[in-house]
């Protein structure tokens, strides 16, 4: 069973995922922007940026985790966001093995882990460097489907300077994190039913096949299978080239 809540921590999620009963298809992760803290039966991981969807390769019985928002991990890690980026990196690779193994005992003792990750994030935020206004005024100004070139402008950035910093910060240029946000929008039109051709230009792609499209490249999956997956009534409203890769 997954939950999800807003975290005391500013624009962080705070999620718990507990395993069911016997056997059980693992969802894959799709990009998000994001890099979360996740407390896995005990031991501490940090999960990078993804550019592609994420199949969780090993179980564990009772999940917690911290979900960032999209720029203000690096700061709370220590590391630039490149580095970590399509990885799952042990805690204790960034802050000492030591130290993680402290954290995850102490978590694991705790009668609600979930709260007492969130609270090892909020202690160690005190004491970390607060968000970038800059960087979230451009997740901000892409999150709302405006164009790179106009963003850099409107921050006051170069192309290049923009791309550096979205390197640090996000992991990825900021061409691949509107990609990455704009795929977020119309996954949440279709998961409210809203069907494709729909979903796709209220998002801001150009059309229903461009969000085939971009669903395959960076989802890993299909407009429909992912709708099956989320148990939604999204349909496509027109045919697609029969035999297109795009087909959803």
């Amino acid at each position: 069973m997954y939950e999800e809540r807003p975290a005391l921590l500013d624009g962080a999620v705070l999620w718990t995922r507990t395993a069911a009963a016997g056997p059980t298809a693992e969802r894959p992760v799709l990009p998000d922007g994001c890099m979360d803290l996740i407390w896995a039966d005990g031991s501490l991981l940090v999960a990078g940026p993804d550019t592609r969807a994420y199949v969780p390769g090993e179980f564990a019985a009772r999940y917690a985790g911290i979900r960032f928002a999209p720029g203000d991990a690096p700061g709370f890690f220590g590391v630039p966001a490149h580095e970590l980026r399509d990885r799952r990196v042990a805690l204790g690779a960034l802050w000492g093995e030591a130290e993680a193994r402290r954290l995850g005992e102490r978590i694991a003792e705790a009668l609600d882990p979930a709260a007492a990750l969130e609270e090892l994030v909020l202690r160690r935020a005190a004491a970390s460097p607060g968000p970038d206004p800059l960087v979230r005024a451009v997740v901000a100004r892409l999150a709302a489907g405006r164009a790179v070139a106009e963003t850099a402008e409107a921050v006051g950035l170069g192309a290049r300077q923009l791309h550096r910093r979205s390197l640090e910060a996000f992991g990825y240029g900021p061409k691949t994190l509107a990609r990455v946000l704009r795929l977020q929008r119309a996954l949440a039109l279709v998961r409210a039913g809203v069907p494709y051709a729909e979903a796709a230009l209220r998002a801001g792609c150009a059309d229903q096949a461009h969000l085939a499209r971009e669903t395959r490249a960076l989802a890993g999956t299909t407009l429909g299978a992912y709708a099956r997956s989320v148990g939604t009534s999204a349909k496509s409203e027109t045919p697609l080239p029969s035999g297109s890769r795009t087909t959803a």
